[in-house]
């Protein structure tokens, strides 16, 4: 490993701490899912590091042991993850225009990555290219890690997981206060939080996400311009 890379790798590192921690409980509660379902560590460990696409690979285990039916699979899996079509247009100009690099960026960005990546603030004398790719890995590395142990274990130690996922949403609030505090001025964030609450009481929870996003990148676009004057 280069000296480049070495500090890229210790200046990402911090900003994935509460991911670690988040994403070894899930991944655990995860993993003895997927036990439960009589799935082995190896289907844990392939569906964690090639769909890595949290709720989506929670809903993948029921596809398993149902009957095959591909187009409806596929439809689901593009409607749940979509929201990344909005992550991915948010990251244009800071992902590397050419490179591998560029291609894991894209396939790793969860939200937690797009958080750190988007928001975090990158020493000078980083690689920005190389510390996004370290918090992409890492994040990765843990949800994988913490899915298999779980599977491994299965029941041997047993324990209610009700409420666990609570950890990540904790999580969200967390970060979206420290953005808050860093910011000058507060629009986007009072837009987005009044357009996800008019969102979810017009749609319900299971059906608000895409709106509210629809809503928050539309109006975002509309006042652009004297958004960028002030």
């Amino acid at each position: 490993m280069s000296e480049k890379q070495k500090k890229a790798l210790k200046a990402a590192f911090p900003h994935t701490i509460p991911i670690l921690t988040g994403f070894l409980f899930l991944g655990f509660a995860y993993g003895v899912y997927m036990h439960s379902a009589g799935l082995s560590v190896l289907y844990t460990f392939f569906m964690a590091s090639l769909i890595f696409g949290g709720s989506l690979e929670i809903l993948a285990v029921s596809f398993l042991i149902s009957p095959f039916a591909p187009l409806e699979t596929f439809f689901l899996a593009v409607m749940i993850q979509l929201r990344h079509l909005f992550y991915g247009i948010a990251m244009l100009d800071k992902f590397p225009k050419a490179g591998w690099k560029r291609f894991y960026l894209i396939f790793g960005m969860c939200d937690e990555t797009f958080s750190i990546n988007y928001s975090a603030e990158i020493p000078e004398d980083t690689d920005p290219e190389w510390f996004m790719f370290f918090v992409t890995l890492l994040n990765q590395s843990y949800w994988v890690i913490g899915s298999c142990i779980g599977t491994l274990l299965g029941n041997v130690l047993p324990f209610s997981t009700e409420g666990i996922d609570f950890v990540m949403t904790a999580l969200f609030a967390v970060i979206f206060m420290d953005q808050f505090l860093k910011e000058k001025n507060h629009f986007s964030s009072f837009l987005g939080l009044s357009v996800s609450i008019i969102s979810l009481l017009v749609f319900k929870e299971k059906n608000f996400i895409l709106p509210a996003m629809l809503g928050i990148t539309a109006i975002l676009l509309l006042v652009r311009p004297k958004l960028e004057k002030q």
